[in-house]
């Protein structure tokens, strides 16, 4: 349409959105809420509802009895070391592509990379004040419980040793 044909009154055409063109998205939305809530209400009525027995929750590593117990998490100072080690590989990654171009970033480039490094750099000075490169003083184990047999385990789980055999 032209200027003139609006101004003397002609019908305009409004494009509007097609709503059409969201049905399937809108479509998937409630099939995958219908599904996840099916399968909440679903495992709730079908799940078994009695608690296990010692011997079913007793570890099982292909009839190897465990000599101890299992860690019950690895210490914090771990993830402190990974998320430090992922920090500087990223920094390493950053620094590839800079050292390629050097020539053609110039000062700009410059600025920019020492920026990301001194950032980098703060961060790292940040977690060793913290403590997280430093392991603490050596802590030795003391033995909670007498060494693991097939009997003891047996006695611990409540098996009587016939059932076991």
């Amino acid at each position: 349409m032209t200027l003139l044909a609006l101004r003397r009154g002609a019908p305009r055409l409004v494009e509007m959105m097609e709503v059409d063109q969201y049905l399937p998205i809108l479509g998937l939305l409630i099939l995958g809420v219908l599904f996840a809530s099916g399968s909440l209400v679903m495992s709730s009525m079908l799940a078994p509802h009695k608690r296990p027995s010692d011997a079913k929750l007793a570890p099982y590593e292909c009839g190897i009895v465990p000599e101890s117990a299992p860690p019950q998490r690895f210490p914090v100072r771990f993830y402190l070391v990974a998320m430090i080690f992922v920090i500087f590989d990223i920094e390493v990654v950053f620094m590839y592509p800079f050292a390629v171009v050097f020539r053609q970033l110039g000062t700009f480039g410059l600025i920019e990379i020492l920026t990301f490094s001194l950032t980098v750099f703060a961060a790292l000075l940040f977690l060793v004040s913290e403590g997280a490169l430093s392991w603490g003083p050596v802590q030795h184990l003391t033995k909670g419980m007498p060494s693991r047999t097939s009997s003891s385990t047996i006695v611990r789980i409540g098996a009587e040793s016939d059932q076991a055999a």
